[in-house]
């Protein structure tokens, strides 16, 4: 199952989305910026999650 994926260039710093297949395995990325080979899967930020109620009191 293909979803998209968020990337970024370790030698430019350039941060892009792309279709990215978990199942597959490692594949080799080029930036589409700078053309490096550098490139790393950001991964996803776990969004936090609030108590029931959770406020004070």
């Amino acid at each position: 199952m293909t979803e998209t994926a968020n990337f970024k260039c370790l030698r430019c710093g350039h941060q892009y989305t792309r279709p990215y297949d978990p199942e597959t395995g490692p594949q080799e990325r080029m930036c589409p910026k700078c053309r490096s080979n550098s490139v790393r899967r950001l991964k996803k930020a776990k969004q936090e999650t609030k108590a029931p109620g959770g406020g004070k009191k």
